[in-house]
């Protein structure tokens, strides 16, 4: 109940108000007046928003790639690469994830547009010419996602691999993985926002960057507001088939012992056989006794050439992802002190982040313990998801018209609550944690919620909140809609506003990504993948977990 409030208040009433925004005209500094479907008739009829929605997907293409080739490929080899391998990989690609800012990303490859770096950075040259500006956007996005996209991508496949059917478990991953890559990518504004601003001549021009123009330079809500909807359609659609998906195959996630069983190197050991261990959703016999499904068939250590391929993956993936990210890090290292780096810009970006994420994530979790953990409609329960499908992959772009007038009528621009991204329920959260919460009901004793489905789930729950955390940190587009005074600047807001300047000498690049801040999520994150993430396992459709080799 919870999450259906918090979805009712945030996201379907939110939505219902940019759809009557788009049939209006008008906005801040002029009367709103009912006009219609005129608004979709003039914007469809319009060369600017079949380019930009081209051109907004043509930047999901590489990164696709990598997300559904490069990824399912290295987790493969690191899964067959042993324990050791697999570890290191997880750890040298967490580094990935804590460190990237689209802002801070875009700052670090403006250097180059402005002629102040050689070598790769001095690709983004192209960004001048509107012939070669989208190509060379293109490659921008795809080399400053690389390392992010690899990794978010094996964190996903690596459970699929031990899920008992690697095959199916795999090719779902895969589909999800691959929608949630396009949707994200159709909601791109921070990078071309700083880089281009949509030119030159709106060569570049995103759908959001289109919605941003419509809604906020022009102060048209109408146009705007219809371009959010339009967006809000596809992110949709999207997200029903992802839920689909997952609840059509009956995808679950749970966790896989401790300790693998004892065995001897290179011999195989078979699994304890419990009658009705082959039956879907079967209850473990006794509290100490593992989960029939949760044994392997037999663990046995990699071999030499395995181990080989495994390390010669991780290393070139990681070759690559430090030249491809060399912009970044040379940025970094030549950033000076600036506003965007102050406490008051650190405290203005993490505390309404970290409360965001605690309430969304928190809410989302109450409502996979009912969903997954209680199962109130049986093996059809997770299909109740799709009374969130719709807003799944919905980040703060396509409401921010209605948002930001929402918050306007509060009162509450230019105030620090407005910070606080307004969302009271993080449907990605939701999903993820419904699945794992089924999967530890599908192994818990009867009557055993407490400690069969709460207390594994718990960790999962953190790690969520700390991801919607990262998000709503890095995030530019609200923080710039809400607040104008200085002293209220989150840190991306305050590097745009430096990057976008027209005295721009050298862009404070490692503002976003302070020390201490890399440092402690990389080690929450590090112990994260090697004591929890790394248990995880996905199956479809019933299928038996395989314990990863030691």
């Amino acid at each position: 109940m919870p999450a259906l409030l918090g979805t009712l208040i945030t996201l379907v009433l939110p939505t219902a108000q940019t759809i009557w925004l788009s049939f209006q005209s008008g906005g801040v500094l002029r009367e709103s007046t009912y006009v219609g479907l005129a608004n979709y008739g003039e914007l469809l009829g319009e060369a600017a928003f079949w380019r930009a929605l081209g051109f907004t997907f043509s930047l999901t293409v590489i990164p696709l790639l990598v997300a559904v080739v490069v990824g399912p490929l290295l987790a493969l080899a690191l899964d067959r690469a042993g324990t050791w391998t697999r570890r290191a990989g997880r750890i040298v690609l967490s580094l990935a994830i804590v460190a990237f800012s689209p802002v801070a990303v875009a700052g670090a490859w403006l250097r180059g547009s402005i002629g102040q770096a050689s070598g790769l950075v001095s690709l983004a040259e192209g960004l001048r010419e509107p012939a070669t500006a989208p190509g060379t956007l293109r490659l921008i996005v795809a080399a400053a996602t690389f390392g992010l996209v690899c990794a978010l991508a094996v964190i996903a496949f690596l459970p699929a691999l031990r899920g008992g059917t690697p095959g199916p478990a795999t090719l779902v991953v895969g589909v999800l993985v691959g929608l949630a890559v396009v949707a994200v990518g159709l909601q791109t504004f921070s990078i071309g926002l700083v880089l281009t601003r949509g030119g030159p001549q709106r060569a570049t021009e995103t759908l959001a960057g289109l919605q941003f123009d419509y809604a906020f330079r022009l102060a048209e809500f109408g146009p705007g507001a219809s371009v959010a909807a339009l967006t809000g359609v596809i992110l949709g659609v999207l997200g029903i088939v992802a839920t689909v998906v997952a609840a059509a195959t009956r995808l679950s996630i749970t966790l896989t012992p401790h300790t693998p069983a004892p065995h001897t190197p290179g011999a195989h050991t078979p699994a304890p056989h419990t009658p009705g261990a082959h039956t879907p959703g079967a209850h473990t016999p006794g509290p100490h006794t593992p989960a029939p499904d949760s044994l392997s068939s037999g663990t046995r250590a990699p071999a030499a050439g395995l181990t080989a391929v495994g390390v010669a993956a991780l290393v070139l993936v990681t070759a690559v992802g430090i030249v491809l990210t060399w912009p970044w890090m040379d940025g970094v290292l030549a950033s000076p002190a600036t506003p965007a780096g102050t406490v008051t810009a650190q405290v203005n970006t993490w505390a309404p982040a970290i409360a965001g994420a605690i309430v969304s994530v928190g809410v989302a979790y109450l409502a996979a313990l009912g969903i997954g953990g209680l199962r109130p409609l049986g093996r059809a329960s997770e299909w109740l998801l799709l009374l969130f499908a719709p807003w799944l992959f919905v980040g703060p772009g396509p409401l921010s018209v209605a948002n930001w007038q929402n918050v306007h009528n509060l009162g509450l621009i230019d105030t620090f609550p407005a910070l606080l991204q307004p969302l009271l329920v993080s449907v990605p959260a939701l999903l993820v944690l419904t699945l794992l919460c089924k999967g530890l009901a599908e192994r818990a004793r009867p009557g055993d919620f407490f400690g069969g489905v709460l207390l594994p789930s718990l960790p999962m729950a953190g790690v969520l909140t700390g991801a919607a955390a990262l998000l709503n940190a890095h995030d530019l587009l609200w923080p710039m809609l809400v607040v104008q005074k200085q002293d209220l600047f989150t840190t991306p807001l305050a590097q745009a506003n430096q990057l976008t300047g027209f005295a721009v000498t050298s862009p404070d690049v490692a503002a976003a990504t302070p020390l201490v801040v890399v440092a402690v999520a990389l080690a929450a994150l590090v112990a994260a993948q090697l004591l929890y993430l790394d248990r995880l396992a996905i199956r479809t459709n019933g299928s038996h977990l395989r314990t990863p080799g030691a």
